[in-house]
């Protein structure tokens, strides 16, 4: 676990969580549990530590792991679904706005021709 924690901690592009797994791999290697390191970190949601637990407790640390990375990722992606739902009208409101102003530039020269004639 200690090695696997050291490993996390290299392999991680976040600052804040390569501190939290290495703070973690200390802790382990003076004997506490990982869920109650994962706990005392406070930056792993209460699901994923519960899961940690659990697996301990069976001794499947690594299946149950896999399946809370595999819902967080689920959760992520349907976040990210309805995110882009909700930009799609906002973006085609833009796009208007913008092909209305080109219009109004193009055709306020013709019109003011128009007059002066």
């Amino acid at each position: 676990m200690v090695e696997g924690l050291g490993s996390v901690a290299w392999a991680c592009d976040h600052l804040v969580y390569a501190q939290a797994s290495e703070t973690m791999r200390t802790k382990v290697a003076q004997g506490s549990s990982l869920n109650e390191c994962m706990t005392l970190c406070g930056l792993f949601p209460s699901m994923v530590v519960q899961m940690c637990a659990i697996g301990k407790e069976t001794g499947s640390v690594d299946t149950m792991l896999a399946r809370a990375g595999a819902l967080l990722e689920k959760e992520v992606n349907d976040q990210l679904l309805g995110l882009s739902s909700l930009l799609e009208p906002v973006i085609m409101a833009l796009l208007g706005c913008v092909v209305g102003t080109i219009l109004v530039a193009l055709y306020l020269p013709i019109f003011k021709l128009g007059q002066v004639f």
